[in-house]
């Protein structure tokens, strides 16, 4: 089988699992699942992106989940908002300079992305109920889109050989 039909029904298949899983055993935003996969790929793929995409990812979920923390005790106005937002963006550049990170901006902004989309969906950001929290949701999820990434390209290559 051609390598684009064998990516297409593995990424199909998984995608379809993915859903199902986000929707019953694991609850965390499917959207979040898809975007880490994306930057698995993104990232090169095989083992190494998998690895690079993760902690890429992870890093900017710290720096947002550091951003809205810092507008959440300091100062919830839209200007304070705007220049806490603003050095983590410039933070997010700076730590894709990082040896671990490869110089990979995206992947470091998407994982800052879902943080915030978690947090807009309704997750709070502190909570004592870590389960619910927007900062684990969003690890939790960017590590599972990551390792569906790897799965369907093993089984993509599976397919086509």
């Amino acid at each position: 089988m051609d390598k684009n039909t064998a990516m297409t029904l593995s990424i199909g298949i998984l995608g379809g699992i993915d859903v199902f899983i986000t929707a019953t055993i694991l609850p965390v935003p499917v959207w979040i699942t898809f975007t880490a996969w994306a930057s698995f790929f993104a990232c090169g793929g095989s083992r190494k992106g998998l690895l690079q995409s993760v902690l890429c990812n992870w890093t900017g979920i710290i720096i947002a989940s550091l951003s809205l923390l810092a507008i959440q005790l300091i100062n919830t106005s839209p200007l304070f908002a705007a220049i806490s937002v603003g050095i983590g963006s410039g933070a997010m550049v700076q730590a894709s300079r990082m040896n671990y990170t490869k110089g990979f901006t995206p992947a470091v902004v998407w994982g800052f992305s879902q943080t915030v989309g978690a947090t807009a969906a309704g997750f709070p950001l502190l909570t004592s109920d870590i389960t619910n929290q927007a900062t684990c949701i969003a690890i939790v999820a960017m590590l599972v889109g990551a390792i569906f990434g790897y799965v369907s390209e093993i089984f993509g290559s599976a397919l086509e050989a």
